[in-house]
């Protein structure tokens, strides 16, 4: 008698933002076997890239939800990301140090000398997030807390020396327009 039984359909497709365009533009300095920190990850679609570019990945946000749909992303796209559960807004574990830091639309003033401090030595920050001007636009975070001046990235990272950085008014999915600044910025020794 034939088997009737049917095997189970395919996962459906994964819907997470596409990364940040900053990152993809500077996928050249995430290189396999590197170490990278993906701070405030949300799903994690920053740090599932870098796990498909080779890098050995650990990623943190306070919201379980949103790293329990990383680490389905992760299985799906048969990469290995350590999601862990941190409130940034509470002390911090020791996370060591990375080759690469990630911080992708989060901003925390004072949390900036811990963030430097997780870059290891020749190690990068790559941080984008909002400008002030992102209010004008009507969405996106509206607290002066969270959005920063027009040259403040570049002083926040310091003494990081600031490889490359821009200040830009940026088109994204659902033809909205985005005020961000970026920065790649290296710890020297």
């Amino acid at each position: 008698m034939p088997d009737l039984t049917r095997p189970a359909p395919p996962p459906g497709p994964i819907y997470l933002p596409r990364p940040s365009t900053w990152l993809l533009w500077h996928d050249y300095l995430v290189q396999p076997g590197m170490t990278v920190l993906d701070l405030a990850c949300g799903e994690g679609r920053h740090a599932l890239k870098a796990a498909q570019w080779g890098a050995t990945v650990v990623a943190v946000d306070k919201d379980d939800t949103k790293l329990e749909t990383g680490r389905e992303a992760a299985s799906r796209l048969g990469v290995n990301v350590d999601f862990r559960c941190v409130d940034l807004a509470e002390a911090w574990p020791d996370f060591g140090a990375f080759d690469v830091v990630m911080v992708f639309n989060y901003l925390d003033r004072a949390r900036m000398p811990d963030i430097q401090q997780l870059v290891g030595t020749r190690g990068l920050l790559m941080m984008e997030t909002y400008l002030e001007w992102q209010q004008a636009l009507g969405w996106g975070p509206s607290s002066a807390e969270h959005l920063l001046q027009p040259g403040e990235l570049a002083r926040l990272a310091a003494p990081l020396e600031t490889l490359h950085g821009r200040e830009v008014f940026e088109p994204v999915e659902n033809n909205k327009v985005r005020a961000v600044a970026s920065i790649v910025a290296q710890k020297r020794s």
